[in-house]
């Protein structure tokens, strides 16, 4: 017991369905948000793609943004949830790697734009993957 005790088992899966339908929720909503601005966010979006290298950077863009508003409602469903996560975890990690590596640690506070809530919702999305990936047996 040198960690304290171990969760609840019979309070593990309510649990984890809040961090998985707040995941959904957060991750709809910016490719909400980016849909209904298209111009200037997934044009824009596109246009920086291109800037740095990403052939076709325009339409890489648009199937982020609707990867962001078609995943997040398998996830919801519970159908399709590894998968579903698994995208979004080589979206969230490309963009930390990209956008907010170089501004450092804090979002907010002692930094701006950093990364540090990316690797919340990468924790979050690899937990909610690993709950839902099938067994071996």
């Amino acid at each position: 017991m040198l960690l304290g005790p171990r969760a609840h088992a019979d309070r593990v899966e309510f649990s984890l369905s809040i961090v998985r339908i707040a995941l959904a929720i957060l991750l709809f909503i910016h490719g909400a948000f980016r849909a209904s601005h298209w111009d200037p966010y997934v044009t824009g979006f596109g246009e920086w793609l291109g800037s740095i290298g990403f052939p076709f950077g325009f339409y890489w863009a648009a199937a982020v943004t609707l990867y962001e508003l078609i995943a997040p409602l398998f996830l919801v469903a519970r159908r399709f949830v590894t998968l579903a996560c698994l995208g979004h975890i080589v979206i969230v990690a490309l963009g930390m790697v990209l956008v907010h590596y170089p501004d450092g640690w804090f979002v907010v506070g002692a930094g701006r734009n950093g990364m540090e809530y990316s690797v919340m919702l990468l924790a979050g999305l690899i937990a909610v993957a690993w709950a839902y990936a099938p067994r071996k047996e």
